[in-house]
Protein backbone atom coordinates (compact mmCIF):
# COMPACT_ATOMS: atom_id res chain seq x y z
CA UNK A 1 0.00 0.00 0.00
CA UNK A 2 1.13 3.12 -0.64
CA UNK A 3 2.19 5.71 1.68
CA UNK A 4 1.38 8.78 0.03
CA UNK A 5 -1.64 7.43 -2.27
CA UNK A 6 -3.71 6.33 -0.06
CA UNK A 7 -4.38 9.95 1.31
CA UNK A 8 -7.05 12.13 -0.73
CA UNK A 9 -5.82 15.47 -1.87
CA UNK A 10 -8.45 18.00 -0.06
CA UNK A 11 -9.86 20.81 -2.30
CA UNK A 12 -9.62 24.01 -0.92
CA UNK A 13 -12.66 26.96 -1.22
CA UNK A 14 -11.88 28.85 -4.49
CA UNK A 15 -10.40 25.77 -6.50
CA UNK A 16 -12.29 23.95 -9.52
CA UNK A 17 -11.41 20.17 -10.25
CA UNK A 18 -12.48 18.73 -13.52
CA UNK A 19 -11.96 15.26 -14.79
CA UNK A 20 -11.71 14.68 -18.30
CA UNK A 21 -10.97 11.41 -19.95
CA UNK A 22 -7.15 10.80 -18.14
CA UNK A 23 -6.41 14.44 -17.53
CA UNK A 24 -7.04 16.10 -13.82
CA UNK A 25 -7.58 20.46 -14.81
CA UNK A 26 -7.59 22.30 -11.70
CA UNK A 27 -8.01 26.26 -11.50
CA UNK A 28 -7.73 28.73 -9.19
CA UNK A 29 -7.31 32.04 -8.04
CA UNK A 30 -3.34 32.09 -9.51
CA UNK A 31 -4.51 30.33 -13.05
CA UNK A 32 -4.65 27.23 -14.49
CA UNK A 33 -3.11 23.65 -14.39
CA UNK A 34 -3.54 19.95 -15.79
CA UNK A 35 -2.14 16.91 -14.96
CA UNK A 36 -2.27 13.78 -17.44
CA UNK A 37 -2.85 9.83 -15.60
CA UNK A 38 -2.49 6.82 -17.02
CA UNK A 39 -5.95 5.58 -16.54
CA UNK A 40 -5.11 2.07 -17.49
CA UNK A 41 -3.30 1.75 -13.77
CA UNK A 42 -4.84 4.45 -11.90
CA UNK A 43 -8.32 5.37 -11.25
CA UNK A 44 -9.04 9.39 -10.03
CA UNK A 45 -12.21 10.19 -8.57
CA UNK A 46 -13.47 13.07 -7.04
CA UNK A 47 -16.02 12.94 -4.42
CA UNK A 48 -17.15 15.30 -1.37
CA UNK A 49 -14.66 17.91 -2.32
CA UNK A 50 -11.84 15.58 -2.26
CA UNK A 51 -9.62 14.03 -4.69
CA UNK A 52 -9.16 9.62 -4.52
CA UNK A 53 -6.21 7.94 -6.48
CA UNK A 54 -6.26 4.42 -6.29
CA UNK A 55 -5.00 1.69 -8.38
CA UNK A 56 -6.85 0.07 -10.37
CA UNK A 57 -4.66 -3.02 -10.92
CA UNK A 58 -2.59 -5.28 -8.44
CA UNK A 59 0.39 -4.63 -10.51
CA UNK A 60 3.83 -3.25 -9.56
CA UNK A 61 3.58 -0.86 -12.05
CA UNK A 62 0.27 0.33 -10.92
CA UNK A 63 1.31 0.88 -7.07
CA UNK A 64 4.79 2.87 -8.30
CA UNK A 65 2.04 5.25 -10.24
CA UNK A 66 -0.23 5.55 -7.57
CA UNK A 67 1.83 7.82 -5.18
CA UNK A 68 3.21 9.55 -8.15
CA UNK A 69 -0.20 10.81 -9.67
CA UNK A 70 -1.55 11.17 -6.49
CA UNK A 71 1.43 13.94 -5.25
CA UNK A 72 1.38 15.38 -8.83
CA UNK A 73 -2.68 16.15 -8.56
CA UNK A 74 -1.54 17.50 -4.85
CA UNK A 75 1.13 19.95 -5.97
CA UNK A 76 -1.21 21.56 -8.88
CA UNK A 77 -3.93 21.78 -6.42
CA UNK A 78 -1.61 23.92 -4.17
CA UNK A 79 -0.08 25.78 -6.91
CA UNK A 80 -3.26 27.35 -7.96
CA UNK A 81 -4.57 28.09 -4.65
CA UNK A 82 -0.96 29.04 -3.08
CA UNK A 83 1.84 29.10 -5.74
CA UNK A 84 5.36 28.12 -5.35
CA UNK A 85 8.33 30.10 -5.00
CA UNK A 86 11.99 29.43 -4.44
CA UNK A 87 14.87 32.20 -3.39
CA UNK A 88 18.21 32.49 -5.05
CA UNK A 89 21.10 34.52 -3.58
CA UNK A 90 24.19 35.56 -5.00
CA UNK A 91 27.71 35.39 -3.45
CA UNK A 92 30.30 37.21 -4.64
CA UNK A 93 32.04 40.97 -5.64
CA UNK A 94 29.88 42.43 -7.89
CA UNK A 95 27.46 39.92 -8.09
CA UNK A 96 24.05 41.33 -8.91
CA UNK A 97 20.89 40.85 -10.65
CA UNK A 98 17.83 43.07 -11.57
CA UNK A 99 14.57 42.87 -13.29
CA UNK A 100 14.11 44.79 -16.52
CA UNK A 101 10.90 44.81 -18.40
CA UNK A 102 7.83 43.03 -17.31
CA UNK A 103 9.49 39.63 -16.79
CA UNK A 104 13.38 40.04 -17.97
CA UNK A 105 16.06 38.85 -15.43
CA UNK A 106 19.73 40.55 -16.26
CA UNK A 107 22.98 38.95 -14.25
CA UNK A 108 25.83 40.35 -13.69
CA UNK A 109 28.10 37.49 -12.50
CA UNK A 110 31.84 38.35 -13.41
CA UNK A 111 31.49 37.93 -17.07
CA UNK A 112 32.90 40.47 -19.36
CA UNK A 113 28.95 41.06 -20.58
CA UNK A 114 25.53 41.02 -18.58
CA UNK A 115 23.62 37.19 -18.92
CA UNK A 116 19.52 38.40 -20.01
CA UNK A 117 17.40 35.42 -19.07
CA UNK A 118 13.65 35.01 -20.03
CA UNK A 119 11.56 34.09 -17.49
CA UNK A 120 9.04 31.41 -19.24
CA UNK A 121 5.18 32.26 -19.17
CA UNK A 122 3.96 31.57 -15.80
CA UNK A 123 6.52 32.96 -14.05
CA UNK A 124 7.49 35.83 -12.09
CA UNK A 125 10.41 37.31 -11.33
CA UNK A 126 11.53 39.69 -8.85
CA UNK A 127 14.56 41.23 -6.78
CA UNK A 128 14.09 42.52 -3.42
CA UNK A 129 17.44 43.33 -3.09
CA UNK A 130 20.49 43.63 -5.81
CA UNK A 131 21.90 39.93 -4.44
CA UNK A 132 18.30 38.18 -4.13
CA UNK A 133 16.17 36.54 -6.60
CA UNK A 134 12.98 35.65 -6.03
CA UNK A 135 11.00 33.03 -8.55
CA UNK A 136 7.69 32.42 -8.26
CA UNK A 137 4.69 30.67 -10.14
CA UNK A 138 1.72 28.24 -10.00
CA UNK A 139 3.61 25.20 -11.53
CA UNK A 140 6.00 23.57 -8.88
CA UNK A 141 8.12 22.12 -11.68
CA UNK A 142 8.28 25.38 -13.93
CA UNK A 143 9.77 27.23 -10.39
CA UNK A 144 12.32 24.70 -9.98
CA UNK A 145 13.48 24.25 -13.55
CA UNK A 146 13.49 28.15 -14.26
CA UNK A 147 15.81 28.49 -10.26
CA UNK A 148 17.84 25.79 -11.73
CA UNK A 149 18.96 27.30 -14.75
CA UNK A 150 19.46 30.89 -13.25
CA UNK A 151 21.53 28.65 -10.61
CA UNK A 152 23.43 26.97 -13.55
CA UNK A 153 24.81 30.16 -15.19
CA UNK A 154 27.50 30.22 -11.96
CA UNK A 155 27.41 26.99 -9.94
CA UNK A 156 28.70 28.09 -6.02
CA UNK A 157 32.43 27.04 -5.87
CA UNK A 158 33.64 25.47 -3.24
CA UNK A 159 36.56 27.84 -2.69
CA UNK A 160 35.03 31.45 -1.24
CA UNK A 161 31.48 29.81 -1.66
CA UNK A 162 31.22 32.59 -4.62
CA UNK A 163 27.94 32.30 -7.64
CA UNK A 164 24.43 31.98 -7.46
CA UNK A 165 22.82 29.59 -4.88
CA UNK A 166 19.46 28.47 -3.21
CA UNK A 167 18.54 30.52 -0.22
CA UNK A 168 19.24 27.38 2.33
CA UNK A 169 21.58 26.03 0.35
CA UNK A 170 25.05 24.88 2.49
CA UNK A 171 27.96 25.28 0.49
CA UNK A 172 31.12 22.42 1.36
CA UNK A 173 33.83 24.17 1.77
CA UNK A 174 37.01 23.38 0.64
CA UNK A 175 40.63 24.65 2.09
CA UNK A 176 43.29 26.47 0.18
CA UNK A 177 46.80 25.37 -1.09
CA UNK A 178 48.66 25.45 2.20
CA UNK A 179 52.33 26.74 2.18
Amino acid sequence: MSRVGKYPVIIPDGVKVTLEGNMVKVSGKLGELSQHFDANHINVEVKDNKIVVTPKVETQQARALWGTTRANINSIVKGVNEGFSKNLELVGVGYKARVEGSNKLVLSLGFSHDVPVEAPKGIKVSCPSATQITISGADKQLVGQFASEVRKFRKPEPYKGKGVKYENEYIRRKEGKKK
